[in-house]
């Protein structure tokens, strides 16, 4: 029997993916498990692997085009094999002009669950909706977007009355300045971004809380070690490995911060998937080291050399974008010192890690010099009181300024 490649879930809030390019065309033989197709989300550029051998018999997707969730978007079939439906049918007659004319009334939309859910939540009337898909379907996009143009159509001032018109002196030239500008579509990964960006401040009720580290004794053990740790692991220590690792441990003790909501309940989820927020050439990925729970400091670093790799080459593997529970980015890379992330959907929570900077710090009344760095917690406040996400912060705080360096 052919086999058919199904859009897979590339998260728990992703609906869609978008054909990048096909890596094999149709008639071309494929291996199981080789890469079939590139998918872009809007968290990062996806290699689907090909679920099984044969030949490429159909292609249901043209590259560009948004394909939803579970729906089919090639067939791979056996050397030889027969497609359903192959065998070329018998030409029809040709009705009169007329008859074809008469049989040609408006086509009934057609929409799917997730647009008809928007639709309802939001109070949109779908035939006034234009489609931007295949054939004018309506996608979840469109809807957003007609969303957002009547909540700025009733937030709008009325026009103000047209200016009288400029009159120059005798003698002046009235001179019209051109102004330089380029306008740039909203295309691809940049407008999945932005929809998902909406979305998640229209969802949560986004909370911000911040919280001082001293990171001198990570930063100093770091410069004496790194050069060593670099030949015995095969990648560079970062600090991230040390603030994952602080983080996951705090989690421990509070399991809330690594949840999400579905209608009325709260999911505690009992491991760790830490997504990891990476400027990327196409924009912002967050890819996701599975199970950092259960990692080491070596493993971390590893694995995030693994994934950010990957994103910014574009090759990440499908686990890698998929299952997140809890979100990490670092401005600080870019000399950010304070900052309120926006959480990364459906979870409850993001941390912000702001850049490390001497500063002076009173301690045991005097004035030292240490390198601090501020912490940055966002957290829906739906799910996490107030307390318990500052308990979280200063635990995470605590673990890195006592941070055990022997595991």
């Amino acid at each position: 029997m052919p086999t058919e490649v199904i859009m897979p879930a590339l998260g728990e809030s992703i609906a869609e993916g978008v054909i990048v390019k096909w890596l094999k065309r149709e008639g071309d033989s494929v291996r199981e498990d080789e890469p079939l197709v590139e998918v872009e989300t809007d968290k990062a550029v996806v290699e689907i692997p090909s679920p099984a051998s044969g030949i490429v018999a159909k292609l249901l997707a043209q590259e560009g085009q948004p394909v939803e969730v579970e729906q089919p978007i090639a067939v791979i079939a056996a050397e030889g094999e027969e497609l359903p439906g192959e065998a070329e049918p018998e030409a029809p007659e040709q009705p009169p002009v007329e008859a074809v004319a008469e049989a040609e009334p408006p086509r009934r939309r057609v929409y799917s669950p997730l647009v008809q859910k928007l639709a309802a939540e939001h109070d949109v009337d779908l035939s006034r909706v234009q489609g931007t898909g295949i054939d004018e379907r309506v996608r979840k996009r469109d809807v957003l977007a007609y969303v957002e143009q009547q909540r700025r159509r009733a937030a709008a001032p009325p026009p103000a009355p047209a200016p009288a018109p400029v009159v120059p002196t005798p003698g002046e030239e009235l001179v019209e300045a051109e102004a330089d500008e380029e306008v740039v579509p909203l295309t691809g990964m940049r407008r999945a971004i932005a929809e998902h960006m909406i979305r998640s401040k229209q969802t949560s009720a986004h909370v911000t809380t911040v919280a001082l580290v001293d990171m001198t004794r990570i930063v100093q053990w770091r410069e004496r070690n790194k050069a060593d740790f670099e030949r015995r692991e095969g990648v560079r220590l970062a600090y991230m490995p040390f603030i994952m690792r602080a983080t996951v441990d705090a989690i421990a003790e509070f399991p809330v911060l690594n949840s999400t909501m579905e209608e009325d309940t709260v999911i505690i989820k009992k491991y760790v998937n830490m997504g990891l927020a990476v400027a990327a050439p196409g924009g912002l990925m967050v890819p996701v080291i599975r199970r950092a729970d259960r990692k080491s400091i070596p493993e971390l670093a590893r694995s995030l050399a693994d994934v950010v790799a990957g994103a910014r080459d574009g090759k990440l593997k499908l686990d890698q974008v998929q299952g997140g529970t809890f979100s990490i980015t670092n401005p600080g890379v870019y000399g950010a010192i304070l900052s309120t992330p926006i959480i990364n959907q459906p979870q409850a929570a993001i941390l912000g890690v702001e850049a490390i900077r001497k500063m002076p710090v009173v301690i045991n009344d005097a004035i030292a010099i240490r390198s601090m760095m501020y912490l940055c917690l966002s957290y829906d406040h739906r799910i996490v009181d107030g307390a318990t996400a500052v308990q979280f912060l200063q635990t995470v705080r605590h673990n890195l300024e006592n941070f055990e360096f022997l595991r």
